[in-house]
């Protein structure tokens, strides 16, 4: 997640209600002849947005609608991208149907909340499209059976910048979105991805997964382990979240994977590990070398180091293993925080990648 900017943040738009709008604006023009510019749409909480078109064209059987995607403050990927619904009548009875069009992904591996062979046009946006679908084909005495297309170009690409490929989503984004707004920096999506991962790797009847902070964690995991790429969650700062969601939804095994700072913030019992909102916890980590019998000079700079890394190295040098100890005290949390639903492993790697200290599966 890059740094959030200093002061008030301007909210966004999800993709949803982008596609949303796109959607009223082609299908009235289906109906009128005219497309409504500036285009205006509720959202599940009652907010009404208005929306310039970016795109307004009307074929014989099917009227195109643009919107560009405005995520507000958010570093969103698709931030600028246009989304647009292509609308035709549908077969008498259809009701609404929606296909997925160039960058927009199409659903591959069971656990998402869309079918196997689905468009990647998530349940809330898709709820929404079709109350505008409704409202309209109310007004004008229309059937409502109608087949939307959403088309988002450049979408593959985006999609590499995101879990879709990880999740069996292939062929561009996911249409997303509950409330229709982007909240800037929120960690809900974050968390949401967490979860979809591991329902996916629950219903393709995985037992393994290995949930890592961040890049040089994911490369030494891939090291230990040969999983495959669903198998492994993005997990950032978020362990607490995982892991309690994996209360609910247990897996057999689950490793957690991190560098040396972001393990010692678990092992003192923090689920958070962003470091605005956690930080290490020198007493605890100078207390384990006094336990690994360090010596007094070396327990009081461990107290006064400026960084967790700082004692690891100091640690490591002395043949001291302080990265296993801290694994095997967050592994206890970790447990803990899952209440013992499934098998934690926990594996700490050095800044070059390299594994620093472990605390296995099994009693430690």
């Amino acid at each position: 997640m890059s740094r959030k900017p200093a002061g008030p943040l301007r909210q966004g738009w999800t993709t949803g209600t982008c596609a949303t709008a796109a959607t009223k604006a082609a299908y009235a023009a289906l109906l009128t002849g005219a497309f409504p510019d500036p285009v205006a749409i509720v959202l599940p909480k009652g907010e009404q947005p208005c929306f310039p078109l970016a795109r307004a064209e009307l074929r014989p059987e099917v009227a195109i609608a643009g919107v560009v995607k405005d995520a507000g403050d958010d570093p969103d990927v698709t931030h600028g991208a246009l989304v647009m619904a292509e609308v035709r009548p549908g077969a008498p009875g259809s009701g609404v149907v929606f296909r997925a069009g160039d960058g927009v992904g199409t659903v591959t591996k069971a656990g998402l909340p869309l079918a196997v062979g689905e468009p990647a046009i998530n349940p809330g946006p898709r709820q929404m499209m079709a109350k505008v679908v409704r409202a309209l084909a109310t007004a004008h005495g229309a059937s409502g059976d109608v087949e939307i297309t959403i088309v988002v170009p450049g979408g593959l690409e985006m999609a590499r910048q995101t879990w879709n490929p990880r999740l069996g989503i292939v062929g561009g984004i996911s249409i997303l979105g509950t409330t229709g707004i982007v909240h800037p920096y929120s960690c809900s999506a974050w968390i949401a991805s967490i979860h979809r991962g591991i329902d996916v790797a629950r219903a393709n009847g995985l037992e393994h997964v290995a949930a890592c902070t961040g890049s040089t964690s994911e490369a030494g995991i891939r090291r230990l382990y040969d999983l495959p790429d669903f198998a492994i969650i993005d997990m950032g700062d978020f362990a607490g979240g995982m892991l309690k969601y994996l209360r609910r939804h247990p897996l057999k095994r689950v490793t957690i994977a991190g560098g040396f700072a972001k393990i010692a913030k678990l092992a003192a019992g923090h689920g958070d590990l962003h470091s605005g909102r956690s930080q290490v916890d020198n007493e605890l980590l100078a207390e384990t070398m006094a336990n690994l019998h360090a010596s007094a000079a070396q327990v009081a700079a461990a107290r006064r180091a400026n960084t967790a890394n700082e004692v690891l190295a100091a640690a490591r040098a002395a043949g001291l293993p302080l990265a296993d100890r801290i694994a095997e005290q967050a592994k206890g949390v970790a447990l803990a925080l899952a209440e013992n639903r499934v098998e934690v492993e926990v594996a700490v790697f050095d800044r070059e990648g390299a594994l620093a200290g472990r605390a296995p599966f099994g009693i430690a």
